[in-house]
């Protein structure tokens, strides 16, 4: 008798949710079309195009049709893990990604907690205002100013020398030693303000009556900082750290491409130079899509390595 009610309450409970399901999906139908266009875009530019994951697989041939395709398997993915060539490339993509990260955060993380220190509301605005004026600038641009600023007779030789830290010029963009910090320092300059305004919004939702209640137990401006602010933006600071671990792969191309020469070609170029010299310069278009999808591949793998961590220590997680 019990099992018969039991069952009974579920078919109402179930007959309940199936109008309220239609309901809310009717109340929303509005936001429904207005992501219909964005739903389209993602379909045609991100899920499209992997069909063209195939040519990974053949020795592709543009003038063949799909049917005519030699199908040779894992041959490429082989040839990738075996040349000496990629793993070159592969260790410059992981060593400048991982500079750019560390760089990135503790650069953004230090300027918002700065800012956010800053009482005057004009000053507060101005110094942000010109911090993130840089990501508005080209690749061009920007590297046209590195590799002028970093020149024999540039400013950064000429304040060194004056400085008597260096007795002659260094030739920075000629030797491959220097060029993983020229790239993070140039990421640097350009985005570390941009990166800052993510947190700088989360810092405004801490609540204030906090750093009323410290103060008044003596608290001081770092003693805030290590136990208030910090504290309150850890959640935005985890999603976003799961974020660019996803992208531990996304090195760049236009630094590189711009700054790098063929002294330095050895420490310079990364998996998407390597994927545009094979894929359009020699045609080897299998070889660049086995390069690609090992790049895509290794990111997601990343992300949900990322995210399973977070999960794992109680933190804010993406998925």
């Amino acid at each position: 008798m019990d099992e018969t009610l039991s069952k009974k309450r579920a078919v109402r409970k179930q007959k309940k949710k199936t109008p309220m399901t239609w309901s809310l999906i009717k109340s929303q139908q509005q936001l429904i079309w207005m992501s219909v266009p964005l739903m389209l875009y993602i379909i045609l530019f991100a899920y499209v195009p992997v069909w063209g994951w195939t040519m990974a697989f053949q020795d592709y041939k543009p003038a063949r049709s799909f049917s005519e395709q030699t199908w040779v398997g894992f041959k490429h993915f082989k040839f990738l893990f075996t040349d000496d060539s990629f793993l070159r490339v592969l260790r410059n993509t992981l060593g400048m990604s991982i500079i750019n990260l560390i760089l990135g955060f503790t650069t953004a993380i230090i300027l918002a907690l700065l800012l956010n220190e800053i009482k005057k509301v004009l000053w507060k605005r101005t110094v942000q205002t010109i911090s993130y004026l840089p990501h508005f600038l080209s690749w061009i641009i920007v590297t046209g100013i590195v590799a002028t600023s970093l020149a024999s007779d540039g400013i950064v030789n000429d304040i060194l020398m004056r400085l008597h830290i260096i007795d002659e010029p260094i030739l920075w963009l000629s030797e491959g030693k220097y060029f993983w910090g020229v790239v993070g320092a140039s990421h640097v300059w350009k985005e570390v303000g941009w990166n800052t305004i993510i947190y700088l919004a989360a810092m405004a939702s801490i609540d204030p009556a906090l750093y009323e209640a410290s103060e008044i137990d003596g608290a001081n401006r770092y003693q805030k900082m290590r136990h208030i602010t910090i504290p309150g933006i850890k959640a935005t600071i985890v999603i976003l750290l799961i974020m660019s671990v996803g992208h531990i792969l996304e090195a760049g191309f236009e630094v590189q491409y711009l700054l790098g020469n063929g002294l330095i070609v050895d420490w310079s170029e990364t998996i998407d130079i390597f994927v545009l010299k094979y894929g359009l310069a020699q045609g080897n278009y299998s070889l660049a899509t086995a390069g690609g999808i090992f790049k895509t591949v290794v990111s997601v793998t990343m992300l949900f390595i990322a995210n399973w961590t977070a999960k794992r220590l109680g933190e804010e997680r993406l998925i």
